[in-house]
């Protein structure tokens, strides 16, 4: 896909306005609090906002997009990524998904086609499963990215950037790895279930 636009985040809709922004990387790099930060932005600069979050994620309450350090928005859900588009209004400016592992592969068309119709849309989610394993759909999501930032967490054993984090058992060691097709659902948790790790630690 080529971009249309190289202007800064908010432009009005129209022909090439347009663009994606990805925030990716693995648990605990605050990758749900840049995308609250760049909604509120928008909308201090009163553009209008749409964000969507995934029925699946109720950690915080249903309709709630919340970071790990407290930082939270009223979004609305949706159960795939089929059902994203009938939640953007007509003169919608900015679209921004949290989580966006949970919505499959779909995600990458119907993300394109937002953009596609002139509307800057900003996608947060997992970049890595919690054995390793690229998690579709941001690195497709990725590739086709005006504007991508990969972030890292803190390494629970050492302190090192982490850009990954591991599933841990109450008596400590990570979880091996599984099945690739597992459903997202087992992937759903927090800082209970889950530790960012740097590559020296992860398994």
């Amino acid at each position: 896909m080529t971009g249309r636009m190289t202007g800064e985040q908010g432009a009005a809709p129209g022909l090439g306005a347009g663009r994606i922004e990805v925030v990716a990387g693995p648990m605990f790099a605050g990758k749900s609090e840049e995308l609250v930060r760049r909604v509120r932005r928008a909308q201090l600069a009163g553009r209008a906002v749409v964000v969507v979050s995934h029925a699946l994620d109720t950690r915080s309450g249903a309709g709630r997009v919340a970071s790990h350090s407290g930082l939270e928005m009223a979004s609305l859900q949706a159960a795939s990524a089929a059902d994203v588009p009938g939640l953007v209004p007509p003169g919608t400016e900015l679209v921004a998904i949290d989580e966006a592992q949970f919505f499959g592969p779909g995600l990458v068309e119907v993300v394109a086609g937002l953009a596609d119709a002139g509307v800057v849309v900003v996608v947060a989610g997992l970049s890595v499963t919690f054995d390793g394993r690229p998690f579709e759909p941001l690195p497709a999501l990725m590739a086709v990215a005006e504007r991508v930032d990969k972030l890292t967490a803190v390494c629970a054993v050492c302190g090192r950037d982490a850009a990954y984090h591991v599933r841990v058992r109450a008596d400590g060691p990570p979880e091996a790895a599984t099945d690739a097709a597992a459903p997202v659902a087992a992937h759903v948790g927090g800082a209970e279930s889950y530790q960012a790790r740097c590559r020296l630690h992860r398994a």
